[in-house]
């Protein structure tokens, strides 16, 4: 039994229930396409802040396993992992919560695009790096022609000036034996990533009886470190006068000056950019640099003891200091502005006021 209704009047409910339906599928494409842009953004963090090789899912697996199992007999690269999944849980706070209430579907759909977003990320800053550490090299050794900022073709060790940064610091590249040895590739000279490149010691000079002293610090790296503000800010940013610090995001920016994976990915990158290498890729004949990445990091967090660790908190310091500037807004405490001018000139003023009032 049924009710008779108008053949129009159930077009125009059928037409108004399928518009509904339509309405819900952009509202989903919409959702969906938020959820993509913001993941894929959020991801860029990752080789930057993170770590600049470990798939997402090993350094989740890795914190898994933990939460199972002992970690009494982790292993170093075990011990990596799960110092990675702690820098990863500390930039992106929302993702382990998150991770907690997805299906594995859902999971692997999201981990997919923050691995677009890093894997972008680090295309953009090797590229960025690629071009200024040739401007750099040109201002500082002044090679004879000078380096292309658009061809990588004659860099590495076939260019005398990047060959010097690149040589292994326990030899002199200025000994003809030496240049020779590594340009033919001999077993005698193997450049490989257990030897710390010339750019990264001061004076561009290793002291083989202290290997710490100077490493990291030098004039390419203090060059260089304005390129952290590239890879965080702007490639302009990379130009400002160093130790003038740049505004408003300093408090910020220091703190992400001093993080381990940040000083690793700098020297990395410079590395590959001072190389003849055209594309991104962990082998560069006999050099790791993902090894290398690694031996960076383990100075940083795999400290021996108290004074090697104090030594490496005093040297994040100088470089916040010489990236970010000299800014200490921080320590202004009340009794420190209370003799600065401003306050001190507000005091003379009420002086001033007091003694005309007593005068009267």
């Amino acid at each position: 039994m049924r009710v008779p209704t108008s053949p129009s009047a159930r077009a125009k409910r059928q037409i108004a229930t399928l518009m509904e339906e339509v309405e819900v599928l952009k509202q989903d494409k919409a959702t969906k396409k938020r959820k993509t842009t913001f993941y894929v953004s959020q991801g860029r963090a990752i080789r930057r802040m993170v770590d600049l090789y470990a798939p997402i899912e090993d350094l989740i697996a890795e914190n898994d396993r933990r939460c199972e199992e002992s970690d009494k007999d982790a292993t170093p690269e075990q011990d990596r992992l799960q110092r990675g999944y702690i820098e990863l849980a500390k930039a992106l706070s929302w993702l382990h919560d998150k991770l907690a209430g997805l299906d594995h579907e859902e999971s692997d759909d999201m981990l997919k695009k923050l691995k677009r977003g890093a894997d972008s990320a680090r295309g953009d800053d090797t590229g960025t790096l690629k071009e200024l550490v040739a401007s750099w090299v040109n201002i500082e050794c002044c090679p004879t022609p000078l380096i292309r900022t658009d061809d990588k073709h004659h860099r590495g060790f076939v260019s005398d000036a990047c060959g010097k940064l690149l040589c292994p610091a326990e030899w002199r590249w200025e000994d003809p034996v030496v240049k020779a040895g590594i340009r033919d590739r001999t077993t005698a000279f193997i450049v490989s990533e257990n030897s710390w490149p010339s750019f990264m010691y001061e004076n561009y000079e290793a002291d083989t009886k202290n290997l710490e002293r100077g490493l990291f610090k030098s004039k390419l790296l203090l060059i260089t470190l304005q390129g952290l503000k590239a890879i965080f800010t702007s490639p302009s940013s990379a130009h400002e006068v160093d130790g003038e610090g740049d505004g408003a995001d300093i408090i910020e920016n220091n703190r992400r000056a001093r993080k381990r994976s940040d000083q690793a990915k700098v020297k990395t990158c410079i590395r590959f950019a001072l190389s003849n290498l055209t594309s991104w890729r962990t082998v560069d004949g006999d050099f790791d640099y993902h090894i290398f990445w690694n031996n960076v990091v383990d100075f940083f967090e795999d400290a021996p003891g108290p004074a090697a660790r104090a030594r490496v908190n005093k040297l994040l310091e100088w470089w916040t200091r010489k990236v970010f500037g000299r800014n200490h807004r921080q320590d202004l405490t009340a009794d420190i502005v209370s003799h600065m001018s401003v306050s001190t000139l507000a005091t003379q003023r009420q002086q001033m006021e007091d003694a005309e009032l007593d005068s009267d």
